[in-house]
């Protein structure tokens, strides 16, 4: 067996989304401020920075000026200012406007972008380069190294060139061991890596359980008389029943392009529904799909969102690390943004570090990281929001009442907080129990099929390597998945992985088509048995999003 290599940094990164190269540029600007060597590397599975980033976007630039104020100068992509907000309630049929007067202070964007997150992330990669980080594209972090004493030491690359059987390839190469004072820890919502954390310093005791969303989305090019930069529409209602926890987003950026999506809680009770069905009905709504006529589906992708906010957040920190951005949780639901929460999280993180490097620590918690965050905006403003998704739990109508209450009439400062003690994947009723829904079929204009839409997703894995989803009991699928939810997997899966088929003898059997997975992790935090694990596959592999 080869032996790993190792490298030494001071800081590792894991993970090249917003909260991990603010991480990396932020202990890279206090080194040069301060006189200070340090080294510090960031690890993205994607094949180039972006590859894997999907978000709406609507972007608070508070976080990234704090993070580099001459961000303009310095050519960030954050080309088109919001213009106009417009919510809309769906009926099947109808659209009802809110006034914006009645808007409550979280659904206004004055002051914000409208962005393609994949393309920010390239710029902040460049910034950090600049400033000496290391950053190593294609190579995902699949363990974590301890100490004697129990502590995080860094982390270790998965190897490259096994085919299926585990024999290895002629393009064989060992993961390389990546060791570090601290390690950081931001690879997104549901992390591979953050889930063992999580699990092994009991980071969540005390906490309620995290909630999370799938968000599926697609950019349009349209006609251009349809085509209104700086405009923003969320709608809530039609096609989610109103027990169902949802939206939808329509975002107006330039050059034609339009970004169109939707989010599901997946704490959605009816195994029959399927989130990417429900986002391509809602195309077809009569106050919707005027925009898309005449237009071409250019880009398709799926991710799951941490949602559950300040009341699920774990604890941050343990002996040698620390989680940032939608690893941990610092996503806003009420705002419906996490791009500006990831950034400061990165940006707090990195000053704990940076202040321990310097007293010449290692291995130990970074204790000035959660008290920062107790003092900053960021807790302030998930604090007011700390209710928003609870009420979601009572039905549409009390929580569209009670966030009005909330954020328009108490500004966010309630004297109550709602807790909730049922993870997502409890929350599954058994299919004999809820209605059947019946989707239309795709027209290939307007609505389209899953493989069609992977497709464009530039999604690509070795067909010879291990499947990087796997079971914990391969006998679960079929005994009771299938005979009592009615094999949810083959419908919360927005990209076709999970398919129940006979075999030659006419028994079902669980079909497992890794090769299309675009890495939004539902499966993992869906399942109801929680017998699929997401694992990363070889480095690089997976969708390659074009500024999604």
């Amino acid at each position: 067996m080869s032996e790993r290599e190792s490298m030494e940094y001071d800081v590792v990164v894991v993970g090249g989304g917003p909260a991990g190269l603010a991480t990396a540029i932020r202990l890279k600007q206090l080194a040069a401020e301060k006189n200070q060597e340090i080294g510090v590397c960031v690890l993205e599975k994607g094949a180039e920075l972006g590859a894997h980033i999907l978000s709406g976007a609507v972007m608070d630039p508070l976080a990234l000026t704090e993070l580099i104020p001459d961000w303009k100068e310095k050519g960030a992509p954050l080309n088109v200012p919001v213009t106009q907000d417009k919510f809309l309630f769906l009926s099947q049929t109808g659209a009802r406007a809110t006034p914006n007067w009645l808007l409550p202070p979280c659904f206004h964007n004055e002051g914000n972008y409208i962005v393609r997150l994949g393309d920010v992330v390239k710029w902040m990669g460049e910034q950090a380069e600049a400033l000496g980080v290391d950053i190593f594209p294609g190579f995902a972090a699949v363990e974590v190294l301890y100490d004697e004493n129990g502590a995080v030491r860094g982390v270790a690359t998965g190897d490259m060139g096994v085919a299926r059987d585990g024999s290895h390839t002629d393009h064989y190469q060992p993961g390389m061991e990546l060791h570090a004072r601290y390690t950081v820890f931001g690879e997104g919502a549901r992390g591979q890596l953050g889930r063992q954390l999580i699990e092994r310093f009991k980071l969540d005791d005390g906490r309620d359980p995290q909630a999370y969303g799938i968000g599926i989305k697609e950019m349009w090019e349209v006609d251009p008389a349809q085509s209104k930069p700086g405009l923003v529409i969320h709608t809530a209602g039609w096609p989610l029943d109103s027990d169902t926890y949802g939206g939808s987003f329509l975002y107006h950026l330039d050059n034609n392009l339009v970004a169109v999506g939707m989010i599901v809680g997946l704490d959605y009770a009816n195994p029959w529904l399927s989130p990417f069905d429900e986002f391509q009905r809602y195309k077809t709504h009569p106050a919707i799909r005027g925009t898309f006529e005449g237009g071409k589906r250019i880009a398709y992708g799926a991710r799951a969102i941490t949602a559950g906010g300040l009341l699920s957040l774990p604890k941050l920190t343990f002996p040698g690390g620390a989680l940032v951005g939608c690893e941990a949780g610092f996503l806003n639901a009420s705002r419906i943004k996490g791009s500006h929460a990831a950034i400061k999280s990165g940006k707090l993180a990195a000053e704990a570090a940076f202040d321990a490097l310097v007293a010449d620590r290692r291995q130990d918690e970074l204790t000035a990281y959660p008290k920062a965050f107790e003092a900053s905006w960021l807790h302030a403003e998930l604090n007011k929001a700390r209710n928003f998704k609870q009420w979601f739990k009572k039905g549409r109508t009390i929580a569209t009442v009670m966030t009005g209450v909330e954020q328009l009439l108490l500004k966010g400062k309630m004297p109550w907080t709602l807790r909730h003690s049922k993870p997502d994947h409890a929350c599954l009723q058994p299919a004999s129990e809820c209605a059947r829904i019946d989707y239309p079929k795709p027209d290939g204009k307007l609505t389209f099929d899953k493989l069609s839409s992977v497709f464009i997703s530039n999604t690509n894995h070795e067909e010879n390597e291990p499947v990087h989803l796997t079971l914990k009991d391969p006998s679960v699928p079929v005994s009771v998945n299938l005979a009592k939810y009615g094999g949810p997997e083959s419908r919360y899966c927005p990209a076709g992985v999970y398919e129940f088929i006979k075999d030659d003898h006419g028994d079902d059997r669980l079909q497992i088509n890794a090769q299309n997975c675009v890495h939004c992790k539902t499966c993992d935090i869906k399942d109801p048995t929680q017998n699929i694990v997401w694992v990363a596959p070889q480095g690089g592999e997976g969708p390659v999003y074009s500024g999604m």
